[in-house]
């Protein structure tokens, strides 16, 4: 393996170690000669926290800014890791000890400053055991926990109990965890490439009256000249705001529901048909799941040797996309549930706001699309989305499932529609672009730039979007709308 290749085991990381440390194959990094906290990172493998001296670990010095810190040892690392072994305690993750690992694991290595330890295959061979080789791409492993660790911290920061407790964040689209103090001064910082948040405390009062008079005045000069632009600044609501905005006149939970489309399973001795039989690769069930079927283009199959599977398989772009809706509304503080394949009725959709993810395989698309003015089309095997309102007027993708250079994908928000609730509807016209439509309606820069130029009021309109995304190794880029129709 490369070491260009940002791919790093802890095999790899001894000799980046820090100070205080020590790396033994059977624990990992492990501590010596200094004092401080071992916490388990996953079975067999632990981190070595110290709890002072984290700063100069790192070639920083710590200089303290005075006043009282409210943190153990003023360092915030020893904060940290009990806030961790209090998240970790927790109803939110009491039943997932994958969750736990995976958020021990990136805390741990993000105190120590071993960020080249929290790339996607370097978490993915390290903590799920993958092959150096692996394709990140292909094996969503790592991307999948993340967003479950993610859900399960806003669901734990959620109560109130814990607002004013140190923040544990995992960015979406990083794995190096970022900590924020409410209204706490950090009196040490931690390693080097962690990111600590604190809010600032308020300045220090001054007693002298002729400086609370002069500062009065110029106060009172900004609060008359400048009160609308501060509120229009810091209250005026985001385009992501006003996009979700019709969801707070219901206190019913959103919908996703994520189609199951029909999978067929062939008899196992199909695979002893197979030119690759001789070579072992279907000798077990686990392997014929793993290892696409070969056979010769001739070879004769009958219908009994197939087997309907319904309500079995979910497209992984269709999780992608439910996932990234279920981390965004659980930082909304919003209630969802997720429907799978037939788990939901047209009576549920009349009920509650609801998000339909995929066309081609939701069989609720037609119902609900018939009037739009961009829709969905297919003949034959051919697939795009149109404008019925252009004649002509049509987006085709130059994908072919995950391959190919480019999909488009259609976001329409309806406020009034067939089944008389709130309804989102994204999909691609190929798998990626299911994905790309999901992160469109949860980012505000997307949503932002591709309504900059709609008139005023849209936030009172249905609204639909057609986006073109670039398929890179099976994945798809941030989203560019093509077309936006409003009415």
């Amino acid at each position: 393996m490369k070491e260009d290749e940002n791919v790093l085991t802890q095999e790899h990381a001894r000799s980046k170690a820090p100070r205080g440390l020590r790396f033994d194959r059977e624990h990992g990094f492990a501590p010596y000669a200094i004092s401080g906290t071992v916490v388990t990172c996953k079975k067999g493998a632990r981190a070595f926290v110290p709890w002072k001296g984290v700063g100069k670990m790192q070639g920083q010095d710590i200089e303290p800014t005075g006043g009282q810190s409210p943190l153990p040892d003023e360092n915030p690392s020893a904060a940290v890791i009990e806030q961790l072994r209090r998240i970790l305690d927790s109803h939110a993750f009491s039943n997932s000890p994958r969750a736990k690992e995976f958020l021990s694991y990136v805390v741990e290595n993000g105190l120590t400053g071993h960020t080249e330890l929290l790339k996607e295959r370097s978490i993915g061979i390290n903590l799920f055991h993958r092959p150096p080789s692996y394709v990140t791409s292909d094996d969503p492993i790592v991307r999948v926990k993340a967003g479950e660790v993610r859900r399960r911290l806003a669901q734990y920061y959620a109560e109130g109990e814990h607002s004013l407790e140190v923040q544990i964040e995992i960015p979406v689209g990083s794995y190096i965890p970022k900590f924020h103090w409410k209204n706490q001064p950090v009196h040490a910082p931690l390693a080097l490439g962690v990111e600590v948040v604190e809010q600032p405390l308020a300045p220090p009062k001054r007693h002298e009256r002729w400086k609370i008079w002069g500062f009065a005045a110029a106060l009172t000069i900004v609060v008359i000249t400048g009160t609308t632009l501060i509120r229009v600044r810091y209250h005026a609501p985001s385009t992501l705001d006003l996009f979700w905005e019709p969801l707070s006149a219901t206190k019913q939970p959103v919908l996703i529901c994520v189609p199951s489309p029909v999978g067929y399973a062939v008899n196992s001795e199909l695979f002893q048909q197979s030119p690759a039989a001789h070579s072992g690769i279907y000798d077990s069930l686990a392997k014929r799941n793993a290892t696409p079927l070969q056979l010769d283009p001739n070879t004769s199959i009958k219908w009994k040797e197939i087997t309907p599977l319904d309500d079995y398989y979910v497209n992984k772009d269709d999780a992608y996309a439910a996932e990234e809706l279920s981390v965004f509304f659980a930082a909304e503080h919003r209630s969802t549930q997720v429907r799978l394949g037939s788990d939901y009725t047209y009576e549920d959709l009349r009920s509650s706001p609801a998000i339909l993810v995929g066309a081609y395989n939701n069989p609720w698309m037609d119902r609900v699309m018939s009037d739009l003015p961009i829709g969905f089309h297919e003949s034959g095997e051919i697939l795009w989305i149109e404008d019925r309102t252009k004649a002509g007027q049509v987006w085709k993708a130059s994908t072919d499932g995950r391959r190919g250079s480019k999909d488009f994908a259609l976001v329409a928000r309806v406020l009034n529609s067939k089944t008389g609730q709130f309804l989102i509807i994204l999909s691609g016209v190929g798998m990626v672009g299911t994905k790309a439509a999901g992160d469109f309606i949860t980012h505000e820069g997307d949503l932002e730039t591709a309504l900059r130029a709609t008139p005023g009021g849209w936030e009172r309109k249905n609204i639909e979007v057609v986006l073109e995304t670039d398929v890179v190794d099976g994945s798809p880029s941030p989203p560019r709308a093509v077309a936006v129709k409003v009415w």
